[in-house]
Order: structure tokens, then C-alpha cells, then sequence
């Protein structure tokens, strides 16, 4: 899943971000230097997306703390890469990073974890008795009232499409005003149209196709996307839910008030279309402050 295309977009978000004026503008509020302790802080990398964890390690690392970093199976390379950059620039590092392949026998004050549902049970079972921050599965949606332009639209493809959809910030489910034509929607999604030519893409998007014809579920299908109107925020790679409303205003005060399984809402008044993949250093998933969190232990 880690093709070259979203390796480098992820590389050039950050590069963007790790700007001395930015990183100065998010730290100083904090009073990091009143930390006294320095404590061993584990994290627990997700691995769905290249580079998914690494405000976490930013923030542990800038905290001060130890860090003692389990990176999931599927991403072992990029975070050693620049961690090996990082080494250079300043030697001092190398006595603050662990990399470890079991976590369970290590010595540590607070954990910082990120996985599926059930990872997360496991999670809050095992570190019941440290400070953490346990994460599980999340999705975002878009709420579109019909009027945006082409320009957000072909914004919100790659809310949809980058990563191959598969990060907790790519738009999983659509909201759309009853009667709305999805025509110009897929004409504006051509630019993902090569995600089809990948070759795990396109088993998902032959096999979710299949099941969907041995249940006879109507679907819209452009030839890379799969659509179904579905309740369900969670939708699997090349298959968009969506679903119909009347008033615009009710389905978001609804959000705003059961947000517990979404990780951001695209809209015109929550995150703008084009920027859920691209977050700022203030935009702490799940919208936990992890700096106060590390802060606190």
C-alpha cells in the first residue's frame, strides 16, 4: 500500500510542518521545561498509512521523554529512516529511541497506542495500570450541501482517495441532499482513477463488488469506485458510503453530538475540503492533547 506517491506526500506534509517558527508557535504554550522527570513513554504505531505516528513521536521526543517505539509489520522502515537523520544532525538522540519488537516485557511509565477495535480492548486491558492513551478505530465523513464548487470537490477526492482511503482521516461516507446527481462528483474523481491499476486496490474493489452482487445490494460504480447508500461510517477499500438528508444543519449539530467513532467531519464548517489528510500540529487525533498528556505523567 505504501507506493512511492503517498510515501512522498507524507514526507512533504511533514517536511512543511517541521518549520522552527511552527514548532516553536505549538511548543512554548506548554512550558515543556518545567518537566523535571523524564519518563519512558511507549508508543504503538498503527502502520495503516506511511509515516501515521509520527506526531506522537514528535511530541514524546520534544517532551523530553524517553521514547520506546513499537512500529506495526507493515511500516518498519520510514520512521528508522529518519530517526537515523535525526541521529546525525544530533548524536544525543540515539540514548532517548528504542525500537523494540516485543513491548510486553518492557519497563515503562506511559503508553501512547493506536490499532483496531479489538487492539484497543487488548490495549486497555494489558496497560490498565499506566498512563495512556489508548486509540481505536475511527473514519471521517464529508456533509456536502450541493453547493460546492468544482474546486472542493475535486479537494474532497483526495479526503476520499488518498492513501487508498485507508487512514483514520480519509472520508469513508458522504452525506448528500436528497436528489443529489452524483454525475459530476465522478467526473471530478478522475484524478484517482489510476488507483484502480494497483493491484491490491483493485482486488478489493472486485471482490467488494462481488458480495455486493451475490446480496443484491445496489451500488454506483465508475469503474474505481464502488458507492452504496449505507448507515455505516465504515466502508472498505473502493467502496464510498453514503447517504441522503433533508436538513443540512440537523445532520451536523447530529455529528457534533456523536462524534465518539468519527476522527473529522469535511465540511464547509468543520475541516475544509482537501485538508483532512493534511493536519497541522494542533490536530490531535482523537482530539486529545497529547502534549498535556505527556505533560501530566
Amino acid at each position: 500500500w505504501f507506493i512511492p506517491e503517498y510515501v512522498k506526500f507524507s514526507l512533504c506534509h511533514w517536511s512543511k510542518l517541521l518549520d522552527y517558527d511552527m514548532i516553536c508557535k505549538w511548543i512554548e504554550p506548554y512550558s515543556l521545561h518545567k518537566i523535571r522527570q523524564k519518563k519512558r513513554v511507549l508508543i504503538i504505531l498503527a502502520g495503516n498509512i506511511p509515516l501515521v505516528g509520527f506526531h506522537d513521536f514528535l511530541s514524546v521526543l520534544l517532551s523530553g521523554h524517553d521514547l520506546v517505539v513499537k512500529m506495526a509489520k507493515k511500516d518498519t522502515l520510514l520512521l528508522k529512516l529518519l530517526v537515523e537523520k535525526i541521529n546525525r544532525i544530533d548524536s544525543r538522540f540515539k540514548q532517548k529511541i528504542d525500537f523494540v519488537d516485543d513491548f510486553i516485557s518492557e519497563d515503562i511509565d506511559a503508553v501512547i497506542a493506536t490499532g483496531s477495535e479489538n487492539s484497543e480492548r487488548y490495549f486497555e486491558y494489558f496497560f490498565s495500570n499506566k498512563k495512556r492513551i489508548i486509540r481505536g478505530s475511527k473514519r471521517s465523513i464529508a456533509i456536502l450541501s450541493g453547493d460546492e464548487t468544482d474546486a472542493q470537490l475535486e479537494c474532497l477526492a483526495d479526503d476520499i482517495f488518498m492513501y487508498f482511503g485507508l487512514g483514520c482521516r480519509n472520508v469513508s461516507k458522504i452525506f448528500v441532499p436528497e436528489g443529489y446527481d452524483f454525475t459530476k462528483l465522478f467526473n471530478l474523481f478522475d484524478t484517482y482513477k489510476k488507483n484502480i491499476k494497483h493491484k491490491k486496490y483493485r482486488n478489493n474493489y472486485i471482490y467488494n463488488r462481488a458480495i455486493a452482487a451475490m446480496n443484491n445490494c445496489t451500488l454506483i460504480d465508475n469503474g474505481f469506485l464502488l458507492m452504496k447508500e449505507e448507515k455505516s461510517i465504515y466502508s472498505p477499500v473502493a467502496m464510498l458510503h453514503y447517504e441522503y438528508f433533508k436538513d443540512y444543519n440537523k445532520v451536523i449539530d447530529s455529528f457534533n453530538r456523536n462524534n465518539k467513532k468519527i476522527q473529522c467531519v469535511v465540511s464547509e464548517n468543520h475541516t475544509i475540503f482537501g485538508r483532512s489528510q493534511k493536519p497541522n500540529l494542533l490536530d490531535y487525533a482523537d482530539g486529545i492533547d497529547t502534549i498535556s498528556f505527556l505533560k501530566s505523567i
